[in-house]
């Protein structure tokens, strides 16, 4: 196996994030195959050096009618099943991706499901702020102004600054045009400053709702990492990468199965008197536990329903727990 490629499966999964508990509940999962990922997933715009001016017999284009790749069609319609699950009762207002939506079309793919997103843009993106100067009287009013730089920035865009171990990190707030989107962004903007060698590192976080204030912006962004630790246990303890199925049906029931088990298993967890939250080990000891306890009972033909269903039989066979049990 040592320095071969081997095949491997990709999977879309879309979770549920808790911003109170900061927890990951997933909800759908679907198979993603490779060569047609590669072929339509989201590519960042590179700027290319090109003449100044619009090209000749150029034509305004609505930017809000996009074409879809295939990708953003599957993850469209993996967001509207999740919607139709989860139902009207809780309110769902963002959708969180990584840096693969910051973009026109990956934008316009969730305001088409009514979701706002939090997605994160390209450190070098080309940003304007609205033009604040006086209209001139002529022609269509001036929409971009100065260009978004570390310079153009003022105290007023900044929202908190902290020293921690040498890093100065500077939050900063503003909405700004850019020349892909239709409509204005709100951005936040995450500066770290090393203070001893004077280098300076820059993330842009970007939501279509305007009112989205910066921390929760970044917060809710923060939480899209929660959704590593769902794949994690799923892999470790639910037999995501264990599986031998090969049909389309089999592989996508064993996924489903397993991140199903990630959010099960807590439910379990709480149940069980003495059981530490969020240990899979121990939930899963005990489990294995009780059933040879069963089975030696069984086999010495102990099979009385009151002898069985006593908890104190056990106690003595939870052997391996990591957490003590409760006294």
């Amino acid at each position: 196996m040592y320095n071969k490629p081997l095949p491997e499966l990709c999977f879309l999964n879309l979770s549920l994030l808790s911003v109170e508990t900061r927890t990951a509940y997933p909800l759908i999962t679907e198979q993603l195959v490779r060569g047609d990922v590669q072929a339509s997933a989201p590519k960042a715009v590179i700027p290319k050096n090109s003449k100044p001016g619009r090209p000749k017999g150029s034509v305004n284009k609505n930017r809000k009618v996009v074409k879809l790749s295939s990708f953003q069609r599957q993850l469209q319609a993996c967001i509207n099943a999740a919607l139709t699950l989860i139902g009207l009762n809780l309110g769902i207002v963002y959708f969180v991706y990584d840096g693969a939506l910051g973009n026109n079309a990956g934008l316009q793919t969730v305001i088409q499901t009514g979701l706002h997103l939090i997605c994160k843009l390209r450190h070098d993106s080309t940003l304007y702020l609205p033009y604040s100067g006086e209209y001139s009287g002529k022609g269509k009013p001036r929409k971009y102004g100065e260009k978004l730089t570390l310079e153009t920035l003022t105290d007023a865009h900044r929202k908190s600054e902290a020293v921690e171990k040498g890093i100065q990190t500077c939050i900063y707030q503003v909405h700004v045009w850019h020349k892909n989107f239709p409509e204005l962004l709100n951005v936040a903007i995450i500066v770290k400053t090393n203070l001893k060698t004077g280098r300076i590192a820059k993330v842009l976080l970007f939501s279509d709702d305007l009112k989205l204030a910066s921390e929760k912006l970044i917060s809710y962004y923060a939480l899209r990492f929660q959704i590593e630790f769902n794949f994690r246990d799923a892999k470790q303890y639910w037999g995501l990468e264990d599986f031998m199925n090969v049909k389309e049906t089999q592989v996508n029931n064993a996924a489903n199965f397993s991140l199903f088990m990630v959010t099960f298993s807590p439910l379990l967890s709480a149940k069980i008197e003495g059981t530490n939250k969020g240990s899979m080990l121990d939930l899963k000891t005990i489990f294995r536990a009780r059933k040879y306890t069963q089975r030696i009972i069984n086999s010495l033909d102990k099979n009385d329903d009151t002898f069985l269903i006593d908890d104190r039989i056990f106690q003595a066979a939870e052997i391996g727990r990591i957490h003590a049990r409760a006294a």
